[in-house]
């Protein structure tokens, strides 16, 4: 569930909507509500575009860490 909230979160600080960033990520607005409410999982592909959009690392979508960029 880490995910569904992390993805709001991010969403929510560029104040974007379910329909703008399932139309930037080339997903519905459907896809992003059922992400952020937990009831489905995406992709490897679609975690990845994700991660790419937010400049965030994927373990920080999936609450691997708490840190959102990878600093190695």
């Amino acid at each position: 569930m880490e995910f569904a909230n992390r993805l709001y979160q991010l969403r929510s600080q560029r104040s974007l909507t379910q329909i703008e960033l399932g139309e930037r990520l080339g997903l519905s607005g459907v896809s992003i509500a059922n992400y952020e409410a937990g009831r489905r999982m995406p992709s490897y592909d679609i975690l990845i575009a994700v991660a790419s959009f937010f400049n965030v690392s994927i373990d920080y979508l999936v609450g691997r860490t708490d840190t959102p960029y990878d600093i190695s």
